[in-house]
């Protein structure tokens, strides 16, 4: 029998790094592709890890899941930071510029 390539491995590795290209869209589009990687790279894994003889290799899946996982918390990290800074800075200020500079330069000690 010969050997094939393993489903949904090279999908999960390019999911994870479009996560992580995409953390810098405050996490919106990042973070389901992360889970969404890790969650197809584990079950590449599980199908290789039942029958390895059958496939190529499990790099792709290996390195889909791990980079899946970093995507999701480098997107989570960043969700955090902007709802904490939305809270430290107030959503009234949003609306108000004026306001927004004064609450800005006392969170940074301007």
């Amino acid at each position: 029998m010969e050997r094939q390539k393993l489903p949904n491995a090279t999908t999960s590795l390019v999911l994870g790094i479009l996560s992580l290209v995409t953390c810098i869209c405050y996490g919106v589009f990042g973070l389901p592709l992360g889970i969404i990687a890790f969650v197809l790279g584990n079950n590449a894994m599980k199908v290789y890890n039942e029958n390895p003889d059958n496939y190529i290799s499990s790099g792709n899946a290996s390195a889909g899941r791990i980079i899946g996982i970093i995507g999701t918390v480098i997107n989570l990290i960043f969700i955090l930071t902007i709802v904490y800074v939305l809270y430290k800075i107030g959503f009234d200020a949003l609306k108000d510029p004026e306001l927004m500079q004064q609450r800005v330069n006392e969170i940074f000690g301007a």
